[in-house]
């Protein structure tokens, strides 16, 4: 049967809360198709001159964002994504749906389908629709461009076969129609698909929508899941971008600035940082449930979850000529903001040997990793000392447990006999990131491990007379080293040692970066360089990405989004 078109007018709302472009596609029979030509959430990719000049107008700047200088397009586009992450007007646009809902008989072939509807992916539809009979739904995506694969997913529902289906569909490319074909599949086997088409115009941001990738010599495959980009860091908007294993970009998320750091994950929401003073909740529908602020604080680096399921956070007390030395917990249900470290409590003589930054701040510790081990215990990572260390009893009465860094550098400090033993003969890492830790049921207890993105930097500006070389780490600069490192730590708290159980090259980033563990995969992000790949168990390359960054790829972690997004 020849599909239908119909044309549907698009409105854009300007009120006082955050609107998006609107769609209400109707699906006729079997195959129904729409052509919505629209321009998108908002077009402001055009340059304002052929020339490339910029744009006369500048914003004053703004500590939450950390922008200087932003065109006047890009200032409203600030602000529409301030309005975004307003819990009031989330609440309002989940209560115009729900009427919405309520209203009509929004079936499979009448589906209600809203255009990135509470304005937190631009690459979204929200959709819901009724079945007469319990069924699963998944969708394909695919877009009237070349080089660009299909993207599908298994729309998660509460219940694997259900009447009522409500979802995100992810994955749409800008600039282009987008054909998206839904398969609904009853119990007995029973499978109906629809179809329609949307046109979704410019993305907010400048990504490319598809990554240069190279094959690495492995035949493995890569881990299901999106690669989820953290931290852009640009002059102008910033993004939280999801790529799938053929390097398009499937997810564009803005924030209002600084960078996320990392996504957790707590029942049927998704928390991450929107700016340097605030936590965002998110449902898998996009809705912003909460907007947690860190008051006189700014957050940095890392976050996770205690054993209460409270946040706990990395930060600076902006009152402070120290920086990146203290944490910081958010209760989760009130909100409320308690500090419950300050490094200087236990690092109080060291801290006094220590001299300012380039920029006048205090950088002494530059904690970069925040890692719960349960029961009052963290671990934490010092890049300026290039230390990892473990915390004992956080809430009560905090102490340093061990130490895992260098003996040179610690000497005649008055903290050498935290040092655990360094088994084996092997450099030491050096400004290392994304430090993790790892249970596993074949080792005994007290015994760990530990792996992280070994920058294999030497480089401290609170200590600048200290020799790095003399311990091995030859490189002091972001960028032009030989190599960065995946190592892995064994980590025996029985006999105090430590010792190098794995570790193999890639690609040399000084700062920022990442490591991730994924299966029998490894997720390595170089970050100033600009290259993220997958490795398989053996450390073959499967396949890498690189892309045309401003400043850096701060991290990059791969999330499957299972339970949440997909079923």
């Amino acid at each position: 049967m020849e599909k239908e078109k119909e044309e549907i007018t698009i409105q854009f709302r300007k009120k006082k809360r955050h609107r998006k472009i609107i769609i209400a596609i109707c699906v006729i029979v079997a195959a129904a198709g729409i052509t919505a030509a629209a321009a998108g959430y908002r077009q402001y990719k055009e340059s304002k001159a052929d020339d490339g000049s910029k744009d006369s107008t500048t914003a004053t700047v703004d500590m939450d964002v950390g922008k200087t200088i932003l065109s006047s397009d890009q200032k409203e586009i600030l602000e529409d994504i301030k309005a975004t992450y307003n819990e009031e007007n989330q609440s309002e646009i989940e209560q115009e749906i729900e009427e919405e809902k309520e209203s009509g008989d929004y079936t499979e072939d009448n589906m209600l389908i809203k255009y990135n509807l509470y304005g937190t992916n631009t690459q979204s539809l929200y959709v819901y629709f009724t079945t007469d009979e319990a069924a699963s739904v998944s969708y394909t995506v695919h877009a009237e461009e070349d080089g660009i694969d299909d993207f599908s997913a298994d729309a998660y529902q509460g219940e694997e076969y259900q009447t009522e289906h409500e979802f995100q569909v992810l994955g749409l490319i800008p600039d282009t129609e987008n054909t998206i074909t839904f398969t609904i599949k009853t119990k007995d086997g029973k499978t109906t698909e629809k179809e329609t088409t949307y046109t979704m115009g410019s993305l907010l941001g400048n990504e490319d929508t598809t990554v240069d990738a190279t094959e690495g010599t492995s035949s493995q495959q890569l881990a299901d899941g999106l690669y989820v980009m953290m931290g852009n860091d640009s002059e102008n908007l910033d993004f939280m971008y999801y790529y799938d294993n053929n390097g398009v970009l499937r997810g564009e998320v803005p924030i209002i600035g600084y960078r996320s750091h990392r996504l957790l994950f707590d029942d049927d929401d998704m928390y991450y940082s929107i700016s340097q003073t605030k936590i965002a909740r998110v449902n898998r529908l996009g809705q912003v449930t909460k907007v947690y602020d860190t008051g006189e604080y700014n957050l940095h680096h890392d976050y996770v979850f205690d054993d209460d399921g409270n946040i706990l956070i990395l930060a600076s007390d902006i009152n402070s000529s120290s920086v990146e030395d203290m944490i910081i917990l958010i209760n989760k249900e009130s909100g409320k903001v308690t500090k419950v470290l300050d490094l200087a409590d236990l690092l109080g003589d060291y801290k006094k040997t220590c001299e300012d930054a380039s920029d006048g701040d205090l950088d002494w510790m530059h904690i970069n990793t925040l890692q719960w081990l349960g029961d009052g215990q963290i671990i934490i990572s010092s890049r300026e000392t290039s230390t990892i260390m473990k915390i004992d009893d956080l809430y009560d009465d905090p102490s340093i447990e061990y130490m895992i860094g260098s003996e040179e550098f610690w000497d005649g400090t008055g903290y050498e006999s935290l040092l655990l033993t360094q088994n084996g003969d092997f450099t030491l890492q050096g400004g290392q990131h994304s430090v993790t830790y790892v249970e596993d049921d074949s080792l005994e207890d007290g015994q760990y491990y530990l792996y992280m993105f070994n920058n294999n930097i030497g480089f401290s500006e609170s200590q600048p007379d200290f020799s790095w070389s003399s311990i091995g780490l030859t490189n002091d600069a972001g960028k032009g080293g030989d190599n960065s490192y995946y190592y892995r730590y064994l980590v025996d708290e029985n006999k105090g040692t430590f010792q190098l159980e794995d570790s193999f090259a890639v690609p040399y980033s000084g700062y920022v970066s990442s490591a991730q563990d994924i299966g029998d995969n490894t997720v390595m992000d170089s970050g100033i360089a600009g290259v993220f790949g997958e490795y398989d168990s053996s450390h073959k390359l499967i396949k890498s990405f690189s892309l045309d960054i401003e400043k850096f790829i701060y991290r990059v972690y791969k999330y499957d989004f299972e339970g949440f997004y997909f079923s």
